[in-house]
């Protein structure tokens, strides 16, 4: 078999390592518009590819990871017509779930089959393999391609139609934001009290407060230090997300007016390319 992989960022090339490692009778052919991303995997043993056109000719089942609702759009059209019966593309982005509905239909008429696999958690669950992943689209196909996902992650779950995983990719993201802002708001309020965040974290544990942010994140906040594993900005575009979906189904959710505000200051802020934790000095520059 041969597996193609475009897109070859902070969580695109870990997970085409994994691919690397675990697939080792197949062939994995990647392309990414940066040179320099296909060398790394190309000495990890990958074939390069030209274009992403030559990736969909010569696979059978194509990965991808990119950042937005336009891109995927500008990448169905660049490759579809190098789509054909029993090809599988599975885009791995965070977009628009209209988005991965449309582009489903378009890839539909081909005879190949588009499947919506969205991940949570960051760099170093892509690294060590432990991604989550949310399918949306044809449960007959997501079954055929399970086992590269678990290449990749180590909880694989199928939602629904096409769409479905990036709704609860939407979720999933959103809620994290919701608590993240309250972490946030209660370690700037706990510091003004001469609670050190390391000492919150611990107090936080003996009662029904902890979370996974916090106890990922407290450190960062502490140290004052936000080496990107989730950026900012990728968060704040999922923030847009969630809201345009709960506009479609008629809902007004005010904890996504928090995190709105909180996401629209931290990119006036600069911090788009900063760790999606360094919120926290946005809502400290917003409290004071």
């Amino acid at each position: 078999m041969t597996i193609g992989f475009i897109g070859l960022g902070i969580m695109g090339e870990p997970m085409s390592k994994n691919l690397l490692k675990k697939r080792q009778n197949d062939t994995i052919l990647v392309f990414d518009r940066n040179a320099l991303q296909m060398d790394v995997l190309k000495k990890e043993g990958a074939s390069v590819a030209k274009s992403a056109t030559e990736v969909v000719e010569k696979s059978d089942v194509i990965f991808s990871i990119i950042p937005k609702s336009e891109h995927v759009q500008e990448l169905c059209k660049e490759i579809k017509s190098s789509f054909t019966k029993g090809k599988v593309w599975i885009d791995m982005s965070t977009i628009d779930p209209s988005v991965s509905v449309e582009v489903s239909k378009e890839i539909a008429s081909t005879g190949a089959v588009f499947l919506d696999c969205p991940l949570v958690k960051s760099k170093a669950a892509a690294i060590e393999g432990t991604l989550g992943i949310y399918a949306g689209g044809d449960k007959e196909a997501f079954e055929k391609i399970k086992d590269l996902l678990l290449c990749m992650g180590n909880n694989v779950i199928h939602l629904g139609t096409n769409g479905a995983g990036l709704v609860m990719k939407a979720c999933h993201n959103n809620l994290v934001s919701q608590i993240q802002n309250g972490v946030n708001e209660m370690i700037l309020l706990a510091q003004k009290a001469g609670i050190d965040p390391e000492t919150f974290d611990k107090a936080i544990s003996y009662g029904g407060g902890q979370n996974f942010y916090l106890s990922g994140k407290y450190r960062n906040i502490a140290d004052n230090t936000y080496a990107t594993a989730f950026s900012v900005e990728n968060m704040h575009k999922d923030v847009y997300i969630v809201e345009k979906l709960a506009k479609e189904y008629g809902l007004k959710l005010s904890g996504i007016n928090v995190t709105k505000k909180v996401y629209d200051h931290s990119l006036k802020m600069n911090l788009g390319k900063e760790d999606f934790s360094a919120t926290y000095k946005a809502v400290k520059d917003l409290a004071e």
